[in-house]
């Protein structure tokens, strides 16, 4: 039976660090930037763990 393939999207959206967990991008750093406080935008810039009733699935996309 073949290898199974990575989920590109899912590839792209999560990374793996170094002790095993998963990170993602935090949320509400797209758009209506305006109205949000500097302080709240820099915030956002720091990755989010995942959470880990989901991190199976996620391990099962290949990432």
């Amino acid at each position: 039976m073949p290898k199974m393939k990575t989920h590109k999207g899912a590839q792209a959206r999560f990374k793996r660090t170094g002790t095993g967990k998963l990170r993602r991008r935090s949320q509400n750093k797209n758009h209506i930037l305006e109205k949000k406080s500097p302080k709240r935008k820099r915030q956002l810039r720091r990755p989010a763990s995942v959470s880990p009733a989901d991190e199976p699935r996620i391990r099962d996309l290949g990432v």
